[in-house]
């Protein structure tokens, strides 16, 4: 599956409306990258109203004994949310996010890469639920999960 590099901005083009007929057990999301520059971790901090220094400052970083600024929890989640929205389409829904947790600093310079593969689908009702297992990779390998993040999809209808 090819991965997928992040426009620097602008808007991001709508994906188009995945169903649950769609989906396979076992299919893999497309990796999608997240260069992680200074400036993209300056904004976000910014963004999530995050200042803690660490997330923003080396220095700082260096001296509570990280090698570098890094993400906040937050950034990586969302990087997750972001992976799972391309997924899922806009009548798609996140239900929950399990075991996410941070192995491993993701500092200034390096590119995070989260990766997804379905691990089980079923139908509850009339909606399709889906639960995709979560990792992301710093290049020095499993940074953040691995968790789970169940969605739920439109079923088509007459489907069974």
């Amino acid at each position: 599956m090819p991965e997928q590099q992040l426009p620097a901005a602008g808007p991001t083009p709508a994906p188009p409306q995945r169903h649950f007929e769609d989906v396979t057990d076992g299919q893999e999301l497309s990796p999608v990258r997240f260069p992680l520059s200074v400036y993209r971790l300056v904004v976000a901090a910014g963004a999530n109203r995050d200042f803690n220094s660490i997330h923003h400052n080396s220095e700082v970083a260096r001296a509570s004994g990280a090698p570098d600024m890094y993400a906040s929890t937050t950034f990586l989640l969302g990087m997750w949310e972001r992976s799972l929205r391309q997924f899922i389409g806009a009548a798609g829904r996140i239900r929950a996010i399990t075991g996410f947790r941070m192995r491993s600093f993701n500092v200034a310079g390096q590119t995070v890469v989260v990766h997804g593969r379905v691990t089980g689908r079923r139908r509850q009702g009339g909606t399709g639920l889906v639960d995709i297992e979560m990792w992301s990779d710093n290049g020095q390998g499993v940074s953040v999960g691995p968790g789970t993040a169940t969605i739920s999809l439109p079923c088509r209808e007459g489907a069974t």
